[in-house]
């Protein structure tokens, strides 16, 4: 979500009076000046309709905490089940891997297996598309079961349903229908029940259309943001996938409001999100800022890398890289910009190796020094560039290698000195330009090695 839209007062079409009204009121949950304490808002990116082209409908404030429902009744057996933590993938440790963690709300024990396929399928669809494609060998995805005692989420069918739920999910979230709220106390309890969590998921045990996109990073787990997402509903997961756009890519928004009164004409300053600015392609490209180093190539999502007016819920005065991106429309792919972008956010969890044999200890000529560089499933047949160096010289012969004997070393190793045995693992993908985006895909494992 771009900065200026923090600081400001952002609506969409619709929702308006509900946004001006949160607005009013005090932050964090403070007393208002002529008013009562009241609860702690957060903002969050209203889904587009859906049978709409927009990625999104803007912004707004909702209560950080769910509606009052019943405390949760559930049976001894119920209460074994309930936080049960699932591996769906990745093999890699939490320090090495970058973390969802998909919780979901509305299913009663008995569907609990019901919500492990939704979890599955969501993240399959994910993976569907690039650059978690070729990247997916980076994540870890953990399923955490959240035991409710009713079946179904509040505002589904229709909004007087009320349903006694896990993290306490619910459609009408700020009187807009198709906004999916959550608990995010709830949230949290529950996710913290999982090794580590880089990202959150929730999945609602429901057909209906709907979702929300919670981008500000947690303040308790530290993870970048909440995505939620009707588990039923097709549409729905592709919205989940633009949410981590601006959670993990720290993309903007690049649709905008034709007609609507406010938007006609940005007159801010330059925005800080890579993939928006209020320049043209020559000023990009002369001042080499932004998506400078894309300029003329061909996008994903069809097209040339430009400067397109519209963006940022702007008619006019910012510009955006392509003209139909995922960060637009979400049966779009990322656009160039857009995809380094989300690599860029992958490796601030992620590293390109980690190590299978421990560091802790020092090896031995009959021990093996294993390493796990990272799968990539790149089609054009990209892979890490993998070294081996002892005492910080290289050894070029076991280059690509994933283990290394220490007998192998022997020659080299005959004074009774520990040494030092490292692998690095680099990936020098096409699709990532910026140096220092570039600078954060390159890591290391080191043993200590002696006869």
């Amino acid at each position: 979500m771009p900065s200026f839209i923090r600081r400001g007062a952002i609506t969409a079409a619709g929702v308006a009076a509900a946004v001006t009204a949160a607005l009013a009121l005090a932050p964090g949950g403070a007393v208002a000046a002529d008013g009562p304490t009241v609860p702690p808002r957060v903002e969050v990116e209203i889904p587009g309709p859906e049978h709409g082209e927009a990625a999104g409908s803007g912004h707004t404030l909702v209560p950080a905490e769910g509606r009052d429902r019943p405390a949760p009744r559930l049976s001894a057996a119920e209460s074994a089940a309930d936080g049960r933590v699932t591996r769906i993938e990745g093999t890699g440790t939490t320090a090495d891997r970058l973390d969802i963690v998909v919780l979901g709300d509305g299913y009663t024990a008995a569907e609990l297996p019901e919500f492990h396929e939704d979890a599955r399928k969501i993240w399959e669809q994910t993976a569907a598309v690039e650059p978690y494609t070729t990247y997916r060998g980076l994540f870890n995805v953990w399923a955490v079961d959240a035991v409710s005692n009713e079946s179904g989420v509040t505002g589904d069918p229709d909004r007087a349903t009320v349903r006694d739920t896990a993290i306490g999910s619910y459609f009408w979230c700020g009187d807009i229908e198709r906004l999916l709220c959550v608990d995010q106390t709830k949230v949290d309890r529950y996710a913290a029940k999982a090794p580590e969590a880089d990202l959150v998921v929730v999945l609602a045990n429901s057909a209906k259309y709907g979702g929300a996109g919670y981008n500000e990073p947690s303040q308790s787990l530290g993870y970048e943001g909440i995505a939620t997402a009707s588990a039923g509903n097709p549409r729905s997961g592709l919205v989940a996938i633009h949410e981590t756009g601006h959670s993990l890519g720290k993309l903007a928004d690049e649709y905008f409001y034709p007609g609507y009164p406010g938007y006609e004409q940005y007159t801010g300053p330059e925005p800080a999100d890579s993939n928006i600015s209020t320049l043209d392609a020559a000023a990009i490209g002369d001042r080499r800022v932004k998506w400078h180093r894309w300029l003329g190539e061909q996008s994903p999502d069809g097209g040339t890398v430009g400067a397109y007016e519209g963006g940022g819920y702007f008619v006019k005065g910012l510009n955006r890289p392509t003209e139909n991106s995922m960060m637009r429309s979400v049966d779009k792919p990322f656009n160039l910009p857009g995809t380094e972008a989300m690599i860029a956010g992958f490796y601030r969890h992620a590293k390109p190796v980690s190590a299978v044999t421990p560091t802790d200890r020092t090896l031995r000529i009959r021990h093996t020094a294993e390493a796990a560089p990272v799968e990539l499933s790149a089609a054009d047949g990209h892979r890490l560039t993998v070294r081996w160096y002892l005492d910080g010289k290289e050894l070029p012969r076991l280059a690509g290698r994933s283990k290394v004997r220490v007998a192998e070393l022997a020659p080299r190793l005959l004074d009774l000195r520990t040494h030092r045995l490292t692998v690095t693992a680099e990936d020098r993908t096409p699709s990532v330009r910026d140096p220092k985006t570039a600078a954060t895909m390159k890591a290391s494992v080191t043993w200590s090695v002696r006869l």
